[in-house]
């Protein structure tokens, strides 16, 4: 198992919900969309899959076990979370809407 990876959206200006959408479709995945209101937290947990996200508004930090490494995602920001690894997360002060989809 590896570690969940953050990689930084490259442009200066972030994405929209569609160009978003349209990369995990490219990828043939099937994308689906959630939000959640400031301060929500996701206690450890893992995952029979891996799940790629993108976050689209707001902020969300995941925490990574064992270790306790930050993941903090802003718009455009994509995190790849291997099948199994523990994970936890707690949503920024804005509240946040992320897109996923998994990956077999």
């Amino acid at each position: 198992m590896t570690s969940p990876t953050l990689t930084p959206w490259p442009g200066d200006k972030p994405p929209s919900e569609a160009e978003l959408e349209a990369l995990l479709r490219e990828d043939g995945l099937s994308p689906r969309w959630w939000s959640n209101a400031p301060g929500d937290r996701y206690g450890a947990h893992s995952l029979p899959y891996h799940k790629l996200l993108y976050c689209a508004r707001g902020s969300i930090r995941f925490l990574v076990e064992p270790g306790g490494q930050q993941l903090d995602l802003s718009p455009g920001d994509r995190l790849d979370i291997p099948l199994g690894a523990t994970h936890s997360a707690l949503v920024g002060p804005s509240g946040v809407a992320c897109i996923e989809a998994s990956r077999p």
